[in-house]
């Protein structure tokens, strides 16, 4: 199905605020937000609308929508821990939005949110979150050398969970196909047995047909004998009482009655 215009201005707008959550923002943006919002329009649109896509890609799109929308609001949280938790409750997209994109761009936004959130977790229990007081005596150096160090740690941790799921993702790869091969050969040794089933029970039927027309020739003979010995007796029964009948006849007359 050709994608109408609404479609292609939300696929636009949606990899555009994939990409502005991607980087790191300042707490007054607002463009994002905005996006957010045009982006649920724009959905709601498509919805209703005739030559709507496929019910899959119109979930996918709901799917990203909303995760982008959870993100903002996990962002408006206070304290780190909320941030890590409601993240780990965001369900990202799991097909790519462009075609230039080898994986989805909400699963690495995603990643990347969990790295940060994991990071200044790890700093406030370590106790080397510096206080607003000690960081305005700092100089720029020092703040561009945190930031610096931060962003490192970020992309290690980043690295490190990208490598994590890519190995879960080829162990499962694995069990999937290992699970394939069990299930082929399952097939396969179902399908002989079946077809040596299928082979027996023709043999069974041919031989029950061969049996029935046997049976059939063997009733019309016995029918047919049980009918010429009834005609035989038959006759032999009644010349045995015309014989009788006969010589009764032939009694009388020679021996008449005594006086």
């Amino acid at each position: 199905m050709v994608a109408t215009r609404l479609e292609l201005n939300l696929v636009r707008l949606l990899s555009r605020c994939e990409a502005l959550a991607a980087e790191r923002r300042d707490p007054e943006e607002w463009r994002l937000e905005k996006y957010v919002a045009a982006l649920e329009d724009m959905l709601r649109e498509l919805k209703k609308q005739a030559s709507k896509p496929a019910p899959e890609l119109l979930n996918e799109y709901s799917r990203k929508v909303d995760f982008l929308k959870g993100l903002l609001e996990a962002e408006k949280l206070s304290s780190s821990t909320e941030k890590a938790l409601a993240n780990q409750f965001l369900a990202p997209g799991r097909t790519p939005t462009t075609a230039k994109e080898r994986t989805s761009a909400t699963k690495t936004v995603h990643l990347q949110t969990k790295a940060r959130c994991t990071g200044k977790m790890r700093s406030e229990l370590l106790g080397t979150v510096m206080t607003h007081k000690y960081k305005s005596h700092l100089s720029p150096l020092c703040s561009c050398r945190g930031l610096a160090s931060d962003e490192k740690q970020s992309a290690v941790e980043l690295d490190a969970v990208l490598q994590h799921h890519q190995d879960m993702q080829e162990k499962l790869a694995e069990e999937m196909l290992g699970l394939a091969r069990s299930l082929k050969n399952n097939t396969l040794a179902a399908q002989n047995v079946i077809k040596q089933d299928n082979q027996t029970l023709s043999h069974s039927l041919r031989m029950a047909d061969q049996n029935f027309e046997k049976l059939k020739d063997e009733s019309d003979r016995l029918e047919q004998h049980a009918k010429k010995s009834v005609n035989w007796l038959l006759w032999i029964m009644l010349i045995v009482v015309c014989f009788i009948f006969i010589s009764m006849i032939l009694f009388i007359r020679i021996f008449p009655k005594l006086k």
